[in-house]
């Protein structure tokens, strides 16, 4: 019975320090919380396997500590991530930047896009404009931005 009250202890231990590695790995999947939960199980499974599985408080104690773990995990990773206010990008704000064209730009519609930063814009100009060309944004409006092509620099 002791052999098997270890192992079980030990993968569940692994299982969550499983989900602790991909929450590293993959930041925000709120994957630490369960990891927590089974790490700490694991341990109280391994140190007391008697008083959680034959007394009637050992159902007690797993769920008291997986409150706590949870908790504890929360604040901690409140207090790791920090606060700020959300990104937003408006068409307003990329006036001036660089962009790429990656759909043609036709006059006077919004079939063009536009590759601005990491973000894709639906773009007009005043002429065609290829795929491929570089262009700034002279003006933005709603969710599309203006552009006009970048002259190329003259050779020296």
């Amino acid at each position: 019975m002791v052999m098997i009250s270890e192992a079980t202890g030990l993968i569940i231990i692994i299982i969550g320090g499983v989900l602790f590695s991909i929450e590293l790995l993959h930041p925000g999947a709120l994957l630490i919380i369960p990891a927590t939960i089974l790490i700490v199980g694991g341990v109280l499974y391994l140190l007391i396997p008697s008083f959680l599985l034959d007394s009637v408080f050992g159902p007690i104690a797993v769920a008291i500590a997986a409150v706590v773990s949870a908790v504890g995990t929360v604040m901690y990773y409140r207090w790791l991530a920090g606060t700020h206010q959300p990104l937003s990008t408006t068409s307003g704000s990329l006036v001036g930047e660089e962009a790429i064209v990656i759909a043609e730009v036709v006059p006077n519609t919004l079939r063009g896009k536009v590759r601005v930063r990491s973000e894709i814009w639906s773009a007009r100009g005043d002429r065609s404009i290829p795929v491929g060309t570089r262009v700034k944004v002279v003006h933005g409006e709603g969710v599309s931005v203006t552009v006009e092509p970048i002259a190329p620099e003259p050779p020296a």
